[in-house]
């Protein structure tokens, strides 16, 4: 053994490179030309949250906002540092009763309006226990 050199396994796991890093090989001796357009994979959170700290998902149960494409079982990404304003999907909390509806808000009024003709708006009283937990941004279900 005196004199001779022992060399180890080149590998060392894939962990350390990124796809990027991942050489290519064809029979050819060229790499395929999509090789050079190649993207690294979708991050969906980088993609449909924006805010981190302010977003949460939220599984949806019931069938009130059907009418809008958010269906019982749905999961949907919730942004609470956006403001409420009228035409968008919120989650609101209504005298300790959690909520998916429209708000709407005209000069001193209030309302959450279902997206499905079983259910009727509400109206927002004065000294109701009502606050918006956040804007609805995506929803996410099954086909």
């Amino acid at each position: 053994m005196d004199g001779e050199i022992f060399f180890g396994a080149a590998y060392r796991g894939t962990k350390q490179y990124t796809q990027h890093q991942v050489r290519t090989a064809s029979a050819t001796g060229f790499g395929a030309a999509t090789d050079d357009y190649a993207e690294r994979g979708i991050d969906l959170n980088e993609q449909l949250v924006r805010n981190k700290p302010a977003t949460f998902f939220m599984r949806v149960s019931g069938d009130a906002m059907v009418g809008a494409g958010i269906f019982d079982g749905d999961v949907v990404i919730v942004d609470r540092s956006l403001k409420p304003s009228t035409g968008k999907v919120v989650i609101a909390t209504l005298d300790g009763e959690m909520l998916i509806r429209r708000f709407e808000r005209t000069m001193n009024k209030i309302r959450l309006v279902p997206e499905t003709p079983k259910l009727a708006p509400i109206d927002v009283d004065l000294g109701a226990e009502f606050s918006v937990w956040g804007v609805v941004t995506y929803v996410i279900h099954a086909l």
